[in-house]
C-alpha cells in the first residue's frame, strides 16, 4: 500500500516467526526511535547486512501525548536530519510566554528567544504524529515492523566476532543484532536489561488534552500559564483549530479513580482541581478531544544515574526516554530525544567498532542529559511552588519562584534549549557538509 505521496509506507506488519538478521536493530518506534533509524540512514549505515530494523509493540505509529513543543534544540537537530522544512511550514512560531499568579494577579512576561537570533530555529508547538510521520515517511519500506513486541535479551559471541544482541519477539521471532538500542520509553525492557535504575516519582502528576475548535479558537499565538498553590496549568494554540493544554498538579488519589476514563479526567479538571482557573482555560479544556486526554504520573531518572549508571554493554545503549526520563517543565523529553538520535549515529559511523560509538556516545551524552534531567525537575517543583510543601516553607519557595527563580534562574535554564546538537557529519573544507 502506497502513503498519501504515493511512495510505499516504511513500516509493515509483523510477519510469522522466523529468524532475521540485522546491522542494527531499534525497540521503539517514538521520537528517538524514528529519529535514530533516519539518521543511520543519512549517514548511509545499515544499508547492508540485514539493514535498520525498527520494532513497535503497538499496530501503529503512537500519538501519546497529543502535542509538544519543539524548542531551538530540537530544531537544530531536525535540521541536521533533513526533515525541519517539512514542519516549519506547517506550525507557526510563538515568541513569548506569559506566567500568571492566581494568588496575587500578577503577570510575568518572557521572551524565548532573549537577545538570541533565531531566524527560521524558534520555538513552535505540534501535534505529535506530525513529528513522527514526518521522520518515518524518510525511511525505507519495511523498517518499522509493528505489533512486534520484545520478550527479551541475550547476547552470543561467535568465536573471533563482536558479541551480539538476540532477541526474541512474543510471536517467537528471533533476531540478532550488531548493535542494539533500547527508545522503547520511561519503563524500557532494554534499560532494565542493561541495569540502569528504575524512574523514580517526581511527586506530580500531569493532565494533557488536546482542546479542538472547528470554527476557530481566536487565541493570541503564546504560551499562558496560571501558577497557583500546588498547580501549574498552561495551554498554547497549535493551529487555528487546536490548542494544547495541561494541568499540573500534586499527585492525588482521585488520578487512580479516574483511570484512563475521559470524562472523569476532565471533570476533575474543570468541577475540582482546576475549578479557580481563569474561564479562557476551562473553556479550551472543555473543548478537548476525548481521545487525546490523559492523566499521568511524571517520572524521572536521577541524574546521578544517568551520570553514572550503564547506560551500555558492548553494542547495546538506549536513546531518548529510555536512557534520561525527565519531568516536562523544559519541554525537553522530544528534544534531547532528536538530539540523541544525531549524537548517537554520529558516533557510530565514526568508530572503529559499534561498541566503541556506543562508548562514545554515552559518554558525549550523559553530563547534558543529566543536567537537562535536574533542571527539568528544579523548574517544575518552584514554579508549583513546591511539591507538598505548605505553610512558611511554601511561602518562602513561591517568593523564590516570582522573584529569583524567573527573573535570574529561568534564563539559565532556557540557555539549554539553545543547544545545538551539530550536524550528522562534519562540514568540509568549504563549510559544507557532505550530504549538501
Amino acid at each position: 500500500m502506497a502513503d498519501r505521496g504515493g511512495k510505499a509506507p516504511a513500516w509493515t506488519s509483523a510477519a510469522a516467526a522466523v529468524d532475521v538478521d540485522a546491522e542494527v536493530v531499534i525497540v521503539g518506534a517514538g521520537i528517538a526511535g524514528l529519529a535514530t533509524a533516519l539518521a543511520l540512514r543519512r549517514l548511509g549505515m545499515g544499508a547492508a547486512g540485514g539493514g535498520v530494523l525498527v520494532l513497535e509493540r503497538h499496530a501503529e505509529l503512537r500519538s501519546t501525548g497529543a502535542a509538544l513543543t519543539i524548542f531551538p534544540n530540537g530544531w537544530f537537530a531536525l535540521r541536521a536530519l533533513g526533515v525541519a522544512h517539512k514542519l516549519t511550514s506547517r506550525y507557526d512560531a510563538f515568541e513569548t510566554s506569559r506566567v500568571t499568579t492566581l494568588e496575587t494577579g500578577a503577570t510575568q512576561v518572557f521572551r524565548f528567544a532573549g537577545r538570541k537570533s533565531s531566524g527560521d530555529v524558534r520555538v513552535r508547538p505540534m501535534h505529535r504524529k506530525a513529528l513522527l510521520e514526518a521522520l518515518a515517511e524518510e525511511l525505507p519500506p519495511g523498517t518499522i515492523r509493528f505489533s512486534s513486541k520484545l520478550a527479551s535479551i541475550a547476547t552470543e559471541k561467535a568465536q573471533g566476532s563482536p558479541e551480539i544482541a538476540v532477541l526474541r519477539l512474543d510471536d517467537g521471532t528471533v533476531i540478532r543484532s550488531k548493535v542494539l538500542i533500547g527508545c522503547d520509553g520511561v519503563h524500557s525492557v532494554v534499560s532494565q536489561w542493561l541495569g540502569l535504575s528504575e524512574p523514580a516519582s517526581s511527586g506530580r502528576s500531569a493532565v494533557r488534552g488536546l482542546a479542538v475548535y472547528p470554527d476557530g479558537h481566536g487565541l493570541k499565538k503564546e504560551l499562558r500559564q496560571f501558577l497557583s498553590e500546588g498547580l501549574r496549568a498552561g495551554m498554547v494554540p497549535i493551529s487555528h483549530t487546536d490548542v494544547y493544554w495541561f494541568l499540573v498538579n500534586n499527585t492525588v488519589p482521585a488520578e487512580q479513580e479516574a483511570g484512563t476514563d475521559p470524562a472523569k479526567i476532565l471533570r476533575e479538571v474543570t468541577d475540582n482541581l482546576g475549578r479557580h482557573m481563569p474561564a479562557e482555560y476551562l473553556d479550551v479544556a472543555r473543548h478537548s478531544d476525548s481521545g487525546n486526554l490523559s492523566w499521568a504520573p511524571l517520572l524521572y531518572r536521577a541524574p546521578w544515574a544517568i551520570l553514572r549508571g550503564p547506560a551500555a554493554r558492548g553494542a547495546v545503549t538506549v536513546a531518548g526516554d529510555a536512557f534520561h526520563p525527565m519531568t516536562p517543565d523544559m519541554a525537553q523529553g522530544g528534544c534531547s530525544a532528536l538530539e540523541d538520535a544525531v549524537v548517537l549515529a554520529r558516533a557510530l559511523s565514526r568508530a572503529a567498532t559499534p561498541a566503541d560509538g556506543v562508548a562514545s556516545y554515552v559518554a558525549e551524552r550523559r553530563g547534558r542529559a543529566a543536567w537537562l534531567v535536574a533542571g527539568a525537575y528544579l523548574s517544575g517543583w518552584v514554579q508549583q511552588g513546591g511539591t507538598n510543601v505548605r505553610g512558611v516553607r511554601g511561602y518562602m519557595v513561591r517568593l523564590f519562584r516570582d522573584w529569583i527563580f524567573y527573573r535570574f534562574l529561568f534564563p539559565r535554564l532556557a540557555d539549554a534549549m539553545w543547544f545545538d546538537c551539530g550536524d550528522l557529519v562534519e562540514p568540509n573544507a568549504e563549510g559544507k557538509t557532505h550530504s549538501e
